[in-house]
């Protein structure tokens, strides 16, 4: 198992009287692609920034390699950081700004023109040090600022939301450029996002956040497909969360339909969240079906078609990619393994 680089012990952040973390407990691992992914206001760019050194916690500690850190500077601290505004010098070229940490260190001329060399060729910008940083897209600037903080060679890069300010397909693009950096240099990267799609395609693990509080942390594929709670499940991808009562072990009831499951461990007729994804909602256009319903809407997304199929007690929302018109009755149906089961969510 990987060693552990960075931890946090019993973190909390009160901002005036408004307690924003409460008591976070979390370890990150060395190589690893972390994510903290959640909505706006739930606490994780106050994570990164404590990690980073830009805030202090309340209460708790901070440990990198085991040693308490939490007061510790961030200029000296193995980490450094790129932000959602980038930050660059407009009035340095791109070389100069890359070189700028360099230059504090007080690094030779050739070793830190060798390492702005090499930064650029890892984000792909060779023959770009004499450009002026204004001259450049949007997507371009986020990879100096990328390349300006990996020349110091950290042991840990922080990213809070650095991709917001793309258009999508930029997004997408850089998406992919991150996660190979990162296995090519073999660092820690800890990434802050709102976004879901970012964080299942780049994330070695996520950790799922709201107000202040950890939900979950897992792989993207544990995540999805095993939410811990409605809220994991309806804000990672989309869901369709319906009430339902645990009649025994791999016996669930919804929609007034007795439904076999692949769950265990809840009382007899207790009652639960049943969460079934879009994609596994199996649709019939006879009554073959358990639940008959009617076609709600239909709106063509690309690869699928999203449907609402109203039934007698529920909405749900389907994909396929077979497409069941405006108004036509249907059947529906779920396999006991794409039916997850939750305990109630307590407000």
């Amino acid at each position: 198992m990987a060693e552990h680089i960075i931890e946090l012990v019993d973190i909390s952040k009160t901002f005036d009287s408004t307690e924003v973390l409460k008591t976070i407990n979390l370890y990150i691992r060395k190589n690893e692609f972390l994510t903290l992914l959640g909505p706006s206001g739930c606490g994780k760019t106050t994570t990164l920034r404590i990690i980073g050194g830009f805030e202090q916690p309340t209460t708790g500690k901070v440990l990198f390699e085991g040693k308490d850190i939490t007061s510790l500077p961030p200029y000296k601290r193995r980490v450094n950081t790129v932000f959602q505004r980038y930050a660059l010098f407009s009035h340095l070229s791109v070389e100069e700004n890359i070189a700028f940490g360099l230059k504090i260190k007080k690094l030779d001329k050739a070793t830190i023109k060798e390492k702005v060399r090499n930064a650029l060729k890892l984000v792909n910008l060779e023959g770009y040090e004499n450009r002026s940083v204004d001259s450049l897209s949007g997507g371009q600037q986020q990879r100096i600022a990328i390349a300006r903080a990996l020349v110091n060679e950290p042991d840990v890069l922080l990213l809070d939301e650095p991709l917001g300010a793309l258009d999508l397909k930029l997004r997408q693009d850089m998406q992919v450029e991150l996660k190979r950096m990162q296995k090519q240099l073999g660092i820690t990267f800890i990434y802050v996002t709102h976004d879901q799609e970012e964080a299942l395609t780049m994330s070695d693990t996520i950790v799922v956040m709201k107000d202040g509080l950890i939900q979950q942390i897992g792989t993207p594929e544990d995540i999805y497909n095993e939410p811990k709670n409605a809220f994991v499940a309806d804000f990672i991808g989309e869901s369709n969360i319906i009430p339902g009562i645990m009649k025994k072990d791999c016996l669930v009831e919804f929609c007034n339909t007795i439904f076999d499951c692949v769950d265990k461990g809840f009382g007899v007729n207790e009652p639960v969240d049943v969460v079934i994804r879009p994609e596994d909602v199996e649709i019939y256009p006879d009554d073959s079906g358990k639940l008959q319903g009617i076609v709600e809407s239909v709106t063509f997304k690309g690869v699928h078609y999203e449907m609402i199929i109203r039934t007698d007690s529920f909405a749900f929302t389907a994909h396929n990619t077979l497409m069941f018109p405006q108004n036509s009755k249907v059947s529906i149906s779920v396999a006991p393994d794409n039916i997850h089961i939750m305990k109630k969510a307590v407000n």
